[in-house]
């Protein structure tokens, strides 16, 4: 559980705006973006700081992003006592769910299975497929994931059951870093899937992902990027993306905010409808053949509707 909340505190933005006497008269001139990380991910924090730019430049707004490179010790003390001594601004929590009392924390919920689902099919029809180069004959797909917790369990259980929608004897063999940094480390892991007979890996390692990506290209084989559109990082080898697109979701509160349709205490959940999480195929070089693409479309089409239902992952 201590995981959990720490997770929590990790992928928070802080949306810190002065307030007037009714709620609803908020001042829109700043917002802080705080990070357990760093920028340059190619990943969710630069999908994040994408939206921070987008109120900065055309918003108008003073924005600040604080780097906490992994290190709780330097925000979660402070960060708990701001959400309860400043009410009146307005803290938004991005990735998982945190409730408090005074009801000043907005959550952002994403349902990552549905696009993880998608991107599980993917993989199943690349390792399956007679006209994509290099693929051997095994029913065999690899995810790489930076550690374990309910965040990248929950894209692995989604990808893995996409495979098996697909072919029910596809197996998929994971392998945890222990490490969001290290994408030498992301690449030996890879490799090592790939040695297994794997053709296609997933990354969920955020920079530490990289290495996968670089992976697929030494091999001449095939990885599926996350959080955001990482298909052009390697040319022809990375087939798809599985992006979570956090900026879009800062501007949709920022806009809810300012528009005074927010309701404080509420947790938005995206899912595939919403567009804020889908798997994208622009600039793979064309990799794949038009029928995986749609494929994935039609199954698309089937989630948002309601009549394929994709499980929830729930952590033991």
């Amino acid at each position: 559980m201590k995981k959990v909340a720490l997770l929590v505190i990790l992928l928070t933005l802080v949306l810190s705006f002065a307030a007037l006497k009714p709620v609803t008269a908020i001042n829109l001139d700043k917002a802080v973006y705080l990070i357990n990380g760093s920028l340059g991910d190619n990943s969710f924090y630069d999908s994040g700081q994408a939206g921070m730019d987008i109120l900065k430049n055309e918003y108008g707004m003073d924005t600040r992003t604080i780097e906490c490179g992994f290190d709780a010790g330097q925000y979660e003390p402070s960060l708990e006592a701001a959400v309860h001594e400043y009410p009146e601004k307005v803290f938004v929590n991005l990735d998982t769910v945190v409730e408090n009392e005074a009801k000043t924390i907005i959550n952002v919920d994403y349902i990552e299975e549905e696009s993880a689902f998608l991107a599980g099919i993917v993989a199943a029809l690349v390792t399956t497929s007679d006209e994509i180069p290099n693929v051997n004959p095994e029913k065999l797909i690899g995810a790489v994931g930076g550690d374990t917790d309910p965040v990248v369990d929950s894209f692995i259980f989604a990808y893995a059951n996409g495979a098996k929608y697909i072919d029910p004897e596809i197996k998929n063999e994971t392998k945890y870093l222990g490490d969001w940094v290290d994408s030498a480390k992301g690449k030996q892991a890879a490799l090592q899937l790939y040695d297994l007979g794997a053709d296609v890996v997933f990354q969920v390692a955020a920079a530490a992902g990289m290495g996968v990506l670089q992976a697929s290209g030494e091999r001449n084989l095939y990885s599926i990027g996350v959080d955001t559109n990482q298909n052009s990082l390697v040319p022809g080898h990375v087939v798809a993306s599985d992006i979570k697109d956090i900026g879009m979701s800062i501007l949709n509160v920022y806009k809810s905010i300012a528009d005074g349709s927010y309701t404080p205490g509420e947790t938005l959940n995206y899912g595939l409808e919403s567009k804020a999480v889908d798997v994208v195929f622009e600039e793979n070089n064309d990799v794949l053949p038009q029928s995986i693409i749609d494929k994935v479309s039609e199954v698309r089409d089937l989630i948002i509707s309601g009549e394929l239902e994709v499980e929830r992952y729930v952590a033991e």
